[in-house]
């Protein structure tokens, strides 16, 4: 039972540090050879979790969709963001920036799939992108930049990662709603890695610095977060305490600060507080409808 109380807490304070894991790896590897290394192991990992569980393996059709949402739900949304972290984009920010996810699932859903928005939900949209607006607003206008360009490029690929996350997500709930979760979790990271793979191989020189902060946050990565994360998601569609976990997500933005405060020191500057207090109130107003919903 206490298990039951603290696991959607545990779950969204283990996934907030991704991004710092990010950033002390990318001190130590190029992001998509870390990416590739954590992706095949993570494969090896869940593959061997379903053959001592003994799970049962989808028909070829699912396995192919859930290597196809792979594509997007790892492959490409940790490719861009984890590549925006090592070119100058602060783990706060991104972390911010990860709060768009349910934002663009909001605002693409009337489109995909028939679902109308509230007038709330839709000031909650706009609400949600002015505090993403407010909180890269110094990274923007740094005068130490180069160039404009040279601060937009890295933000601009770390938004085009979360396009990806949240066409991953719609896919998955629409072609991958059976099946059991750990062997389509194995194809999802399977897939992760056709797509990282060949951008190691065409972009980076394979550089992974063997140190114990690079292992750390390697075995962190694929113990912590691809099977931690994951299996505590399992746990709570299980106890069915989903719609629980959903509703702290909007703490993920602040946890990611403070996390980027004590391990880099990155400033808890005034707009980046005051962007992430207005991502959260429009990420709240955006879902507040659907949790209800869940909730009933």
């Amino acid at each position: 039972m206490t298990l039951d109380r603290f696991a959607p807490a545990i779950f969204v304070l283990l996934w907030s540090t991704g991004w710092v894991v990010a950033k002390y790896a990318a001190r130590h590897s190029e992001p998509f050879t870390f990416l590739g290394i954590r992706y095949g192991l993570s494969a090896l990992a869940f593959f061997g979790l379903c053959w001592v569980l003994k799970a049962k393996w989808p028909d070829r059709a699912t396995v192919l969709r859930a290597i196809y949402s792979g594509f997007f739900l790892h492959g490409f949304y940790l490719a861009g963001l984890w590549w925006a972290i090592a070119n100058g984009v602060a783990a706060g920010i991104s972390g911010i920036i990860a709060a768009l996810q349910p934002l663009l699932t909001a605002m693409v859903a009337p489109f995909l799939i028939g679902e109308r928005l509230q007038p709330t939900q839709k000031f909650g949209l706009l609400l949600g992108f002015f505090g993403i607006a407010v909180a890269v607003s110094p990274k923007l206008l740094d005068p130490v930049a180069a160039s404009l360009v040279h601060a937009a490029v890295p933000l601009a690929i770390n938004l085009i990662a979360m396009v990806s996350v949240t066409y991953g997500t719609i896919y998955q709930k629409k072609h991958l709603q059976t099946g059991d979760l750990k062997t389509i979790a194995t194809m999802q990271y399977v897939g992760a890695l056709i797509v990282t793979l060949p951008l190691a191989l065409a972009f980076e020189r394979l550089h992974f610095d063997p140190t114990a902060e690079a292992f750390g946050a390697l075995i962190w990565s694929v113990f912590g977060l691809s099977m931690g994360g994951i299996g505590l998601l399992l746990y709570l569609i299980r106890r069915g305490q989903v719609s629980r976990a959903a509703s702290l997500i909007y703490l993920m933005p602040p946890a990611v600060a403070v996390e980027a405060f004590i391990a880099f020191g990155e400033p808890l500057t005034v707009p980046l507080i005051a962007g992430t207090i207005v991502v959260v109130t429009g990420v709240y107003l955006t879902n507040r409808k659907s949790a209800r919903m869940a909730e009933a």
